[in-house]
């Protein structure tokens, strides 16, 4: 019996935007303060109806292999059952805020 693929969903801001993603690996990047992505998902292209903002984030990662996110620019990380239609939104107006970042502070 083999044990289902893992699946999950990141979301984090970029540009005043909330981007949600599905990727199948996601770890500690070697480089300090990252996240590592692997192996975007996006939806089947026999969908008869095609979501604007999925086309768009699918165009925006064609040919990445490997995507390195910012830790305080992550939102949420999930894994989910199956993936869903990968998404851009505003974050203007809404509960999410970006994590207050400073970097180590030298002793003068």
């Amino acid at each position: 019996m083999t044990t289902p693929k893992a699946i999950y969903r990141v979301a984090f801001l970029n540009q005043d935007k909330v981007y949600e993603i599905y990727c199948a690996h996601i770890y500690q990047s070697d480089l300090y303060g990252f996240i590592e992505v692997e192996e975007l998902l996006f939806g089947e292209r026999s969908q008869v109806l095609v979501d604007p903002g999925e086309e768009r984030l699918q165009k925006e990662f064609n040919g990445v292999k490997r995507s390195f996110i910012p830790m305080h620019s992550i939102v949420r990380i999930d894994e989910v059952e199956k993936e869903g239609a990968a998404r851009i939104r505003d974050s203007k107006g809404g509960p999410v805020v970006q994590f207050p970042a400073s970097g180590p502070r030298r002793s003068e």
